[in-house]
């Protein structure tokens, strides 16, 4: 087994179920912490500021500050950063994505932007909509944070940021471009944080769609752990493969 240097941990589902902490995702936290082993927290969630994402794990008892988070959103304004430099944008979603754009110099129109990025948000809308797929028809450059379909919560499974993403492409025949798990750019954003390699690091998650998948995609080792998203049956089934499995974040050994 290889060691690693670090880590690049999921939230829902690995660390917390809804409202719920999962024990044994403070236990490996801790561990990771007694090691002085890098980490980060590393969530498709684009709604919420890294501030929030902080201080909703720090409810839970886990050592969080925002610095430790790594989003879609901050990955998604810093790869518009790289490639449109300082772009107009229409964005649709919550205020993790629009804080993001705006550290990054982005200015926010709905006439004739340089791109439309779209986010997970509850409040969209017919207008929200047709302003995007205008846009994109007048040739804006079209970005998702992340291509979720479903979102799990406590009443069931939810529109996800894919599922919103999808109409616009519908309406519009162009796919947009994505950037959060099981995308490459999120991870290379990721690494760069954590300042590890690709070899010395691990993904840590219960969503083998995502997580898994981010790993495969990246050539990064992952480690599966059942009980949140996938099953163990589907996991069988399934053509993509973790490079360990657990039931409980405590099976793993460090060493």
């Amino acid at each position: 087994m290889t060691r690693y240097r670090g880590y690049l941990i999921d939230l829902d589902g690995t660390l917390f179920k809804g409202e719920e902490v999962i024990s044994s995702g403070l236990r490996f936290i801790d561990e990771l912490e007694k090691r002085g082993l890098a980490y980060l927290y590393f969530t498709n969630n684009s709604f919420r500021k890294p501030e929030q994402v902080a201080e909703k794990l720090q409810g839970f008892g886990y050592p969080a500050t925002p610095d430790q988070v790594v989003t879609s959103a901050q990955a998604t304004a810093v790869y518009l950063q790289n490639r449109l430099g300082a772009p107009s944008v229409y964005p649709v979603g919550g205020k993790g994505l629009k804080d993001a754009l705006t550290e990054v110099g982005c200015r926010f129109t709905e006439h004739h932007p340089d791109a439309v990025v779209v986010g997970i948000d509850p409040s969209f809308t017919y207008d929200k909509m047709k302003t995007a797929c205008l846009a994109i028809r007048a040739g804006a450059k079209f970005f998702a944070t992340n291509g979720d379909l479903m979102l799990p919560s406590d009443e069931g499974l939810l529109p996800g940021n894919g599922s919103l993403c999808a109409g616009i492409t519908a309406a519009t025949g162009v796919q947009p471009t994505f950037i959060g798990k099981p995308e490459q750019p999120i991870v290379d954003y990721a690494l760069s944080r954590l300042q590890t390699s690709v070899q010395e690091t691990l993904i840590v998650g219960d969503n083998l769609l995502t997580d898994i998948q981010a790993g495969v995609n990246s050539g990064m080792d992952t480690l599966l752990v059942f009980g949140g998203v996938t099953t163990e049956e589907e996991y069988r089934k399934s053509s993509i493969q973790a490079t360990y499995s657990v039931y409980d974040l405590m099976e793993w050994n460090f060493i």
